[in-house]
């Protein structure tokens, strides 16, 4: 299993799921048709299908250009308000996407209603990690918006994403991570982790598919909501309901000017 981040617009990333055997590749969160094809070319693999995050353009707008030029290729989402929608998927379903890549569904409602995260697991190459396509539910060191939801709705996605393995690898939808980081260091400044995170930023212009769900178990604020750093920034107290800490935590990061 190859995953291949291809950056589209100013900074989202489509992705290209190989599965190496078979040579075939799933795109993920296709916006720029072109773009990922003539990446799929340059790497000499067949695109077979398409997997959506969420309806929003920036992520879907490219689904109905694909699907007439790859009219056989399932197009996979969590809603028919996904464009041009072919395999609607629900919270839980697997499958197998060329010879050995296993898919798992994880709804995670919130920055909109049918937001699917992806799962993907080599069933064969027992030494690759594995991998989860989060569009814009889990950023590095950040979260989305809560545009169809509330806090409550992303304090379970957050956590549900957190219950993969650590080692699992973060592949988002959008380059984030330097104000994510700003954001979580404003909060949270004696974190060391973060000031990890900060080295691998100053490394890499494009940090997706550089960190792991265990990594965001130690910088990422909106998954840190009971630690005194974030109570403290929130104003709140042990006794204080979580949801109400990540209302307020995602207040202050949409104010944030850091």
């Amino acid at each position: 299993m190859k995953i291949v981040p291809v950056p589209v617009r100013e900074d989202n990333y489509a992705y290209l799921l190989i599965d190496e055997p078979s040579k075939k590749a799933a795109a993920v969160d296709i916006y720029d048709v072109d773009k990922v094809v003539s990446k799929a070319n340059e790497l000499g693999v067949n695109i077979t299908a398409a997997f959506t995050t969420h309806r929003h353009n920036d992520h879907s707008g490219g689904n109905k250009t694909f699907a007439s030029q790859f009219p056989d290729a399932p197009i996979y989402g969590g809603s028919d308000q996904i464009p041009a929608l072919t395999q609607l998927v629900k919270d839980k379903d697997e499958f197998t996407f060329g010879d050995n890549i296993r898919v798992k569904c994880l709804a995670t409602p919130c920055h909109t209603r049918e937001s699917i995260c992806y799962h993907v697991t080599d069933e064969v190459n027992k030494d690759h990690p594995g991998a989860v396509f989060t569009g814009d539910t889990l950023f590095i060191a950040g979260c989305g918006r809560f545009l169809d939801g509330t806090g409550e709705q992303m304090i379970a996605a957050l956590g549900y994403l957190g219950t993969l393995p650590d080692d699992t690898t973060v592949y988002n939808g959008h380059e984030y991570t330097a104000a994510s980081a700003a954001f979580g260091k404003h909060v949270d400044p004696d974190n060391p982790a973060i000031a990890r995170l900060e080295g691998i930023i100053e490394k890499n212009s494009q940090t997706t598919g550089l960190t792991t769900i265990g990594d965001e178990k130690q910088w990422n604020v909106f998954m840190r909501l009971d630690t005194e750093p974030v109570r403290k920034a929130t104003d709140s107290t042990s006794e204080t309901p979580q949801s109400q800490v990540m209302d307020a935590l995602r207040e202050k990061k949409n104010a944030f000017k850091g």
